[in-house]
């Protein structure tokens, strides 16, 4: 859908319609330099989002958690209604980020879309959750795949995977996806196509060679029909102690967390052509591709599992997904499957450190992060914020840290990114619905069904930020403890307290880098009218 939109900045009015594709003339519009290298197509654009999500990483990485809450039935119907609602949250989040394209995303949206008395305040907190989000994601990322290195290190040797040497692996995918993010910026796209490949071909190779290859299938009651509640420590699952629909609840973590971070794509706005239409198409093909395709995932898988106790107690590392690929494909067979995963691992939180370092220069830029002036930076010789990409890489190795003492600290981080990327996506959407009126659409937009889907998806994001800080093991102590509350209070006690403290004397929101530029040129402008007047009238008495 197309229209043409009038948009009034500092008492002018400035026309766009969908023709526009001057990707600088509209970031100029927006009050910013283009400073970042724009070389990005519109499948590339689809490619970071489709690779954070990834869903060869979400579902196998928490494959487990799904099994043992829940079981088939909420693993299977959870994704096809988590799906649903996060296809009304991208195409609301498409809306927004078609008529604002920058890196800042859902932060610079909140700005835009509120009250100008209230712009500072809504984009500070949509920005620390934000951040908060994407650091999350990272760590649940890296270290799924540091997991699943320790996993399959553990094939016919004698290695026994520990928290420490986990972590330790984890350190060091991080700085590899540091190290490719600094010094491989320009091959980033390329690198980028193959992993779009990756993913959908290694996809689909996975499903077809467990299901070719598996002596027996599990019947169809069982995928579809099968309710599993191990959520018991001492054997009382949640099931018995509340109900049944609370396991349900806390099940879909899954496949919320599997469908996150295609806000990748808005935050790469910035490097891509034709941004005002690429980056609301990337978030909607992204998540429509990663629905359908992990759909298929989870059920090959579950209708390959030759013992369901030995895939729970999972003997291969701890992992389930693993313990499937021996019982089907043999052991020589599993490492190649297990390397196609954790490709794609290793691809995933290449890009959602991308997407993650870019969110954090749009943040540095606009004053938002402590030591902005340092972080805001981009180097000169590849057109990247690098100083953002280690920040990146080590908040995330930080907040991993709690796995060492946690035998839930995964699933908690896996909780805190789901809950702080969809609360920042929550906020820009639910300001476009209460200040509707206000609102300019871009070149996508939704209609007369912007309004609804909005509503819709806003009533979604608090009904799972609620389900997700819930305690996911029975009876809660210190080794079960969810402590996303703990992560999202801190964070949540940070940026208020810091708001009310400092940053509401100074913090304004979004910088608007060619202000100052125009009202120079503005000014000499008037100042070249004011002598042509005098001129003309001296010549003229």
């Amino acid at each position: 859908m197309t229209d043409e939109s009038i948009i009034e900045k500092g008492g002018r009015v400035h026309a766009r319609t969908a023709d526009i594709v001057d990707d600088e003339a509209e970031l100029a519009r927006m009050g910013y330099k283009q400073e970042l290298k724009r070389d990005l197509t519109l499948l590339q654009n689809f490619g970071v989002s489709f690779s954070i999500i990834s869903v060869i990483t979400g579902i196998p990485s928490l494959f487990l958690y799904g099994l043992n809450t829940g079981g088939p039935a909420v693993m299977v119907w959870g994704f096809v209604v988590v799906a649903f609602f996060t296809m009304l949250v991208g195409l609301s989040m498409g809306e927004v980020c078609s008529a604002h394209p920058t890196s800042g995303g859902p932060y610079f949206w909140a700005a835009m879309l509120s009250e100008p008395k209230n712009a500072a305040f809504a984009s500070w907190v949509t920005g620390w959750f934000n951040l908060l989000g994407q650091v999350a994601v990272t760590a649940g990322i890296s270290y799924g795949c540091a997991n699943f290195i320790s996993t399959v290190a553990t094939f016919n040797t004698d290695f026994v995977p520990s928290p420490h040497t986990t972590i330790g692996i984890y350190a060091a995918v991080l700085v590899a996806q540091g190290l490719i993010n600094t010094f491989g910026v320009h091959l980033l796209k390329y690198i980028n196509n193959i992993s779009i490949w990756w993913h959908a071909v290694g996809t689909t190779a996975v499903v077809i060679a467990v299901l070719a290859a598996a002596p027996s299938h599990q019947s169809a009651k069982f995928v579809f029909r099968t309710f599993i509640d191990n959520t018991g420590v001492d054997g009382v699952g949640w099931s018995e102690r509340a109900s049944p629909a609370y396991v349900v609840v806390i099940g879909i973590l899954m496949a919320q967390y599997t469908l996150t971070g295609f806000d990748g794509s808005a935050h790469m706005t910035e490097e891509t052509h034709n941004a005002a239409m690429a980056g609301s198409v990337g978030i909607i093909m992204a998540i429509g591709c990663s629905a359908v395709l992990g759909w298929f995932l989870i059920l090959g898988l579950l209708f390959s599992i030759q013992d369901l106790d030995k895939t729970v107690t999972a003997p291969a590392g701890g992992q389930p997904v693993a313990q499937i690929f021996l019982d089907t494909v043999g052991e020589k067979g599993a490492i190649v499957l297990m390397v196609i995963v954790i490709g794609a691992m290793f691809f995933c939180g290449t890009f959602s450190l991308t997407s993650n370092s870019r969110m954090m220069y749009a943040f540095a830029r606009d004053g938002g992060i402590p030591g902005h002036k340092f972080f805001h930076k981009v180097s000169k010789n590849s057109k990247s914020p690098i100083r953002t990409v280690w920040l990146a890489c080590t908040l995330s190795f930080i907040l991993a840290l709690p796995s060492l003492g946690s035998s839930v600290a995964f699933s908690a981080v896996t909780s805190i990114a789901t809950i702080g990327l969809y609360i920042s996506y929550a906020i820009p959407i639910g300001l476009r619905v209460v200040y509707r009126k206000r609102f300019v659409r871009g070149p996508f937009h939704l209609g007369p069904l912007s309004y609804p889907i909005a509503t819709t998806a806003c009533v979604w994001i608090a009904f799972i930020s609620i389900a997700f800080i819930l305690p996911q093991a029975n009876p809660v102590d210190t080794q079960t403890l969810n402590y996303t509350i703990v992560a999202v209070g801190i964070v949540l006690a940070y940026c208020m307290g810091f708001w009310l403290l400092s940053a509401r004397k100074w913090f304004t929101g979004p910088i608007k880098q060619i202000q100052e530029e125009e009202a120079v040129v503005d000014g000499a402008d008037a100042a070249s009218s004011v002598v042509t007047s005098q001129t003309g009238h001296e010549k003229n008495p």
